[in-house]
């Protein structure tokens, strides 16, 4: 950890974190693009979590759902940590595209679930909460027969305006703006650092090399080792 780099975070007084799955790796979730990721395993994993392939076959999305996505077993690592860490001290925001709860158990305090939870579970019919455990025995909402879902956002689905709204907000206050674990890649979320207010420091710390619209330090490493090391 280079002087300069703590120096930018103990003086930062509204980070934002934009995070992906990279950031949920070190706590055994697999992500989705890499060599042994989710969507490099089987190619018609998009469709298979597209709110197409739910309304056509419920049963089919439920079973893949519950069989690729829950990792019950999973815990927060030192990077949820050390982000919750800053944003228990109203002094940081998390924008992150996991889907798996994991910020929510390390007690994120200023949190954005741009994709949504999967431990968010409703009832289409009636759109009454439903509690995973209920949904991880089935489908089937026993109070009214109507189809259970978790509050993600499938392929051909939209982001939330609340997401949305509040991501703006949170970039155009950001004094420093740190990317984890993602490439970057996807939309609209990668459209959020155009949002950033043009002031702001921009880091990104990532195994691969990133390349992005805006003017960044890449910081190329392993980002559990780099959270062991900074101080919050």
């Amino acid at each position: 950890m280079a002087v300069a780099e703590q120096a930018l975070f103990d003086n930062a007084q509204h980070i934002v974190f934009l995070t992906g799955a990279g950031v949920s790796t070190a706590s055994g979730i697999p992500d989705f693009r890499s060599a042994n990721g989710l969507y490099t395993k089987n190619q018609n994993a998009e469709y298979y979590l597209s709110h197409r392939y739910f309304a056509s076959d419920p049963e089919g999305f439920y079973e893949y759902c519950k069989n690729n996505l829950y990792f019950p077993d999973a815990k927060p690592n030192i990077i949820h940590e050390k982000q919750a860490a800053l944003t228990k001290h109203d002094r940081a925001t998390v924008i992150t595209q996991n889907i798996d709860n994991l910020y929510e158990e390390a007690g994120t305090k200023h949190l954005i679930d741009f994709h949504g939870n999967l431990y968010n579970v409703y009832c289409e019919k009636c759109h009454e909460s439903v509690p995973v455990a209920d949904y991880l025995k089935s489908r089937i909402h026993a109070k009214d027969g109507g189809n259970l879902r978790p509050d993600i956002v499938l392929y051909d689905e939209g982001i939330s305006q609340t997401a949305i709204s509040q991501s703006l907000n949170a970039m155009a206050n950001a004094d420093l703006v740190v990317i984890v674990g993602t490439s970057m890649k996807v939309y609209p979320f990668a459209g959020l650092l155009q949002y950033a207010n043009p002031a702001a420091k921009v880091l990104a710390i990532n195994q691969q090399q990133l390349s992005l619209p805006v003017d960044f330090k890449m910081i190329q490493e392993d980002a559990t080792k780099y959270f062991a090391n900074l101080t919050v």
